[in-house]
């Protein structure tokens, strides 16, 4: 069913594939101004611009207008999530918002933000080169897909959490390192002729997002991810790049971890924007004022949160299958996270 509202704005109705904790599920899904806009939840129900951060452009540019469309358009949805550009000013006059962040290197100039690191952190980097580390720029092959496949049957814990690429199939790994293969760089990083760690980024616009940068733990001594992200700032670099983007640099109200300290020792820093949160109902109209839009980690006091990521830990370390790597504990190293509505 396709159809044609607010002032022009054209609406197809369907479902989209989306993936929530390494799963693919079919979801409620409205094609809006040639944005799929997906709706996520069971007692509250999220709608949000599919793959919204990988987007080459802004992803609402006539915000008004957007969103008298979703409403006319039927997607069941109770708030409507949707964010200002990095770089810009507010779009979405009127409307409820919340800021947001990223970790951002700048990589115009690269020297600049070389001499700008820690001594550490340099030394760190030609460690890494001195203890036979060789980071390349990696052709999506049956043989990075296999090393990739490798690097993820390595553990099934990382980061105090399921790794949700362990145990999955080799076409599966194909599969899922398979998107945005026109606008995406992989880096591989060698040991002896063999793929210890990668990068996935992808380009968008005046920057480049990490997807995923992982490394087998045996190999996290020789500073494998170190090496990765520097061969990435490289790149950005030689390409024009505005920034070099690694996830968030604040979760929730968790301000001091070991990979935001990690972060900032490579020169990442925080950049600001607007997270715009529309009520489309009178159930998202209570949840907002109430924040129950938020995910329950972000509604826990730090020091709650991090006793219980702690424990979650140390049961998952504790029950691992016999038999696998465990988790080094550096907070360093894993994917970067996948961002859907949590229900």
């Amino acid at each position: 069913m396709s159809m044609s509202i607010a002032q022009g704005l054209h609406v197809n109705a369907q479902q989209s594939e989306i993936k929530l904790k390494g799963k693919s599920i079919l979801v409620p899904m409205r094609l809006i101004d040639d944005r799929e806009v997906v709706s996520v939840g069971r007692w509250l129900r999220i709608a949000a611009i599919k793959d919204e951060e990988w987007l080459e452009t802004e992803p609402v540019a006539k915000p008004e207008q957007f969103v008298a469309a979703l409403r006319q358009s039927g997607l069941p949805a109770d708030i409507f999530a949707f964010s200002a550009p990095i770089k810009g000013s507010a779009v979405g006059a009127g409307f409820p918002f919340e800021m947001d962040n990223v970790a951002a290197i700048r990589t115009r100039d690269y020297a600049a933000w070389w001499e700008g690191l820690p001594q550490e952190a340099r030394k760190n980097t030609r460690r890494a080169a001195k203890r036979g580390v060789e980071v390349r720029v990696a052709t999506f092959d049956d043989e990075l897909v296999a090393g990739i496949k490798t690097m993820y049957d390595e553990t099934p814990i990382r980061q105090g959490r399921k790794f949700w690429h362990y145990g999955k199939s080799l076409e599966a790994v194909r599969r899922d390192n398979s998107s945005y293969l026109d606008r995406c760089e992989f880096l591989g990083a060698y040991y002896n002729g063999q793929l210890i760690g990668f990068m996935k980024y992808v380009f968008t616009g005046d920057t480049a997002r990490i997807m995923q940068i992982l490394c087998l733990n045996a190999h996290q001594d020789k500073r494998t991810i170190i090496a990765l992200i520097v061969k990435a700032v490289e790149r950005c670099h030689q390409r024009g790049l505005e920034y070099l983007i690694y996830g968030k640099f604040t979760y929730g109200q968790k301000t001091d971890s070991s990979i935001a300290e990690f972060k900032r020792r490579l020169g990442f820093e925080q950049l600001e924007f607007r997270r715009y949160f529309v009520p489309l109902t009178s159930r998202g109209r209570i949840a907002l004022h109430l924040g129950l839009h938020r995910s329950w980690q972000a509604l826990l006091p730090a020091e709650v949160l991090r006793r219980l990521l702690e424990l979650r830990s140390w049961w998952l370390q504790r029950h691992a299958p016999s038999g696998t790597s465990r988790e080094i504990e550096t907070g360093v190293s894993g994917p970067a996270r996948e961002h859907y509505p949590q229900s």
